[in-house]
């Protein structure tokens, strides 16, 4: 397993309606070959802040995910609101 951790800096003022274009967007995750969950988080000192935690099988999931007709599906609802690109690593537990 590994968890795929993608930090998302939010436009001030757009965060309820990036939450609510995420809640609808994160099917095309978890119904992805290889995804085992998906959580996202909401910084409370920094609330445009936002971190994605999703775990995979594996690398090769994700980045099969990421190949797919899916992804695109994923990120057009969630894309308008970045200030900036996101910032995505994998880990591994130890």
């Amino acid at each position: 397993m590994v968890l795929e951790i993608a930090d998302f800096a939010v436009v001030a003022g757009r965060e309820d309606d990036f939450a609510q274009a995420y809640r609808e967007a994160v099917q095309f995750i978890v119904r992805a070959p290889g995804a085992r969950t998906a959580r996202m988080t909401r910084g409370i000192e920094s609330p445009g802040r936002f971190v994605l935690m999703v775990e995979w099988d594996d690398v090769a999931a994700h980045e099969a995910f990421r190949a797919s007709e899916d992804f695109p599906r994923w990120r057009a609802p969630i894309g308008g609101f970045f200030d900036g690109p996101p910032r995505v690593e994998h880990f591994t537990d130890v």
